[in-house]
């Protein structure tokens, strides 16, 4: 683990459906019904009353979010963050990326959550580049936290040591120093 902006931030391997958290973010789809990766792993390990409740929301378009509960999940709520298909970077995918990052935490605010794990949104299946995509990650988060009181603790928790490695660098650019 490693941790910056005076303990608010924390970077972590493992699998983000493990975390006891307020919430936890899903890498979803715009129907929010369930698919591949994170986005998958989440809704299996949530139970059928995830989809049951996704299926009320109307889904979402990218760079909107919206909230569930986590049901047979550890986290209490899950937010559902629909981030961009990578298209090449003509297309208006950082902004729309930044803003999947931005809503989350609105929607984190707005519901009074403390603590909130996000996975890396848009770097599976949709291929957004990974060291780009933590970049607008974190200095989403960062440009959040230094405005708010919270949530008081935000989980980067990625599954490969590869990317806790990459996450760590951008990290030490833009959210300083480890404490």
């Amino acid at each position: 683990m490693a941790t910056f902006l005076n303990g608010r931030v924390e970077i972590i391997q493992g699998d983000v459906t493990t975390l006891a958290v307020d919430a936890i973010v899903n890498a979803a789809n715009g129907s929010l019904l369930g698919g591949g990766g994170v986005d998958g792993a989440i809704h299996r390990a949530a139970g059928p009353r995830l989809l049951a409740e996704c299926r009320t929301l109307g889904g979402a378009r990218p760079g909107e979010a919206k909230i569930t509960a986590g049901y047979d999940l550890p986290a209490r709520h899950v937010i559902h963050a629909v981030g961009p298909i990578w298209r090449g970077g003509a297309a208006g995918e950082d902004a729309t990326l930044e803003s999947a990052y931005r809503r989350s935490l609105e929607v984190a605010v707005d519901a009074g959550l403390a603590s909130v794990a996000f996975p890396s949104i848009s770097t599976g299946v949709y291929a957004f580049p990974k060291e780009r995509a933590a970049r607008i990650a974190q200095a989403t988060i960062r440009a959040w936290l230094e405005v708010t009181e919270l949530p008081r603790l935000v989980i980067l928790c990625v599954f490969s040591n590869t990317e806790r490695e990459l996450q760590i660098e951008v990290a030490r650019k833009i959210l300083g120093a480890p404490d």
